[in-house]
């Protein structure tokens, strides 16, 4: 009882410090976090604006050069203004993911103070492993991106001459290459719901097998295009990740909600 009475006299201490600061006060801080990351953000768009040569390239380096005969597989725009359009959004883009850390940074600052020690132990390697698992997903998308290109671009190339336009291109690009990011967050998902206690690992082994017939018909949905490989990439990586969670349940939740009860 002792060492319960503490706990909830330093959680009360804690809450109290928090709510100290004033309504002002919070809005001046939030004030300067989202200035700091909108910072952050025009830096790294301003030094991906002066790559943009390198950056196109790169993005469209799966797109197949038969994609368009009177391009040589070069993208196409509409506008006199298309052109400086396309690079300043893909600038601003890449200037936002490579700011991840810093707004991270910002949006923890900002919130840690109103937690507990023990939501602030969650928290920091939640979000480490939600970036890691999406960039995985986000670079196995980018691998796998050239098979439906490759698939759409052919499919009808005796009948029409197609010219892909930097608008389409990109935002199939940006579609397709976010579903494998997000994806990859499965671990993360089901890793909160144990620990809120909306599954367990017993859970998920008995509905393994529905879990994974689900996953693979999701798969076929999921990625734009008709090709096979993308599909089969999906539902491998959804089921492998599945199987590699229980695991994770098991012996990190589960032992520590045995732990508890003991």
């Amino acid at each position: 009882m002792a060492t319960g009475d503490y706990e909830m006299n330093q959680y009360e201490e804690e809450e109290d410090e928090v709510s100290s600061m004033t309504l002002v006060e919070h809005l001046e801080e939030l004030r300067w976090r989202i200035f700091k990351c909108l910072i952050a953000v025009a830096v790294f768009t301003v030094i991906a604006f002066i790559f943009r040569e390198q950056l196109m390239a790169f993005l469209t380096a799966p797109l197949p050069k038969e994609a368009d005969p009177l391009t040589k597989g070069h993208l196409v725009v509409t506008g006199i203004a298309e052109g400086f359009t396309v690079f300043f959004l893909i600038s601003l883009a890449a200037g936002v993911v490579l700011s991840i850390p810093v707004l991270l940074y910002q949006t923890w600052a900002f919130i840690a103070p109103g937690l507990y020690e023990r939501e602030k132990k969650y928290a920091v390697p939640f979000i480490f492993i939600g970036v890691v698992l999406f960039l995985i997903g986000v670079s196995l998308g980018y691998i796998v991106l050239r098979y439906p290109l490759e698939w759409l671009v052919t499919f009808a190339a005796n009948s029409f001459v197609e010219l892909v336009s930097a608008n389409s291109y990109f935002s199939f690009v940006a579609f397709f290459i976010l579903v494998f990011g997000l994806v990859f967050e499965l671990p993360l998902v089901l890793t909160f719901m144990a620990k809120v206690g909306w599954v367990t690992s017993d859970m998920l082994r008995k509905k393994r097998a529905a879990a994974h017939v689900g996953m693979w018909i999701a798969s076929c949905f999921a990625t734009p295009g008709a090709d096979l490989y993308s599909p089969i990439f999906i539902g491998v990586s959804l089921s492998c990740l599945y199987e590699l969670t229980i695991l994770f349940i098991r012996f990190t939740v589960d032992k520590q909600q045995d732990a508890a009860i003991e």
